[in-house]
């Protein structure tokens, strides 16, 4: 039996067969996310759905006999219920009539179930959702502070640099300054130094001429 032959055998119990089509996918979609979320869907009389977690192996492939590696991986497993073995292996007769071969579910039971598996699945992606979405908030503002950090540093640092290159010139302008006063002030002394040199030199002169003169004189009296 076949995926349709399923909705057809069940469509007279549904009211159509539009209603069954579409409480066959409910039901497959729901088992089907339950297990792959690692819940366990369990049907009492039936049997139960659960994923299982293969470990990394070595296989051989039944071909060429080769050993071949095998990576780690998940798959569904399917046990069958006690009534479900007991009615294949014949030790169970099937009811006859309209009546339902799988035991119904208790009383109370069916506040849970797979929707509820599935609810609880939709629930912890939504959370991881969220806090990957968080951390990535935080992620994303800590690499903005980081970068204004890094300008506001960089900014700073431009800062400094011309201001001492702003002093250095200063200090370049000042010093050049003094420099030309001190040539200013040195051509002034210059002329002066030479007149006071003129002064000294010329009694000086004056008085060997004198002397010069007292000495020839006293000679020629002799």
């Amino acid at each position: 039996m076949n995926k349709a032959q399923l909705v057809e055998a069940i469509a007279d119990k549904l009211g159509g067969r539009q209603q069954a089509a579409d409480a066959v996918d409910a039901v497959l979609d729901a088992m089907v996310r339950a297990v792959v979320a690692g819940d366990r869907v369990s049907v009492t009389g039936f049997g139960s759905f659960e994923k299982v977690d293969r470990p990394a192996r070595y296989a051989r492939n039944p071909q060429t006999g080769e050993r071949v590696r095998v990576k780690k991986t998940s798959v569904p497993r399917f046990r069958a219920g006690q009534g479900f073995k007991d009615l294949v292996a014949g030790t169970k007769k099937l009811p006859k009539g309209g009546e339902v071969s799988v035991k119904k579910a208790p009383k109370g039971s069916l506040s849970g179930g797979a929707s509820a598996t599935v609810k609880k699945a939709v629930a912890r992606k939504a959370t991881t959702a969220k806090k990957a979405a968080a951390k990535t908030a935080v992620a994303k503002k800590t690499t903005a502070k980081k970068v204004v950090a890094k300008k506001v540093v960089a900014k700073t640092a431009v800062k400094k640099t011309t201001a001492t290159a702003k002093k250095a010139t200063a200090t370049a302008k000042k010093a050049a300054a003094t420099a030309k006063k001190t040539t200013t002030t040195a051509k002034k002394t210059a002329p002066a130094a030479k007149k006071a040199t003129a002064k000294t030199t010329a009694p000086a002169k004056k008085t060997t001429a004198r002397k010069t003169t007292a000495k020839k004189t006293t000679a020629r009296k002799k």
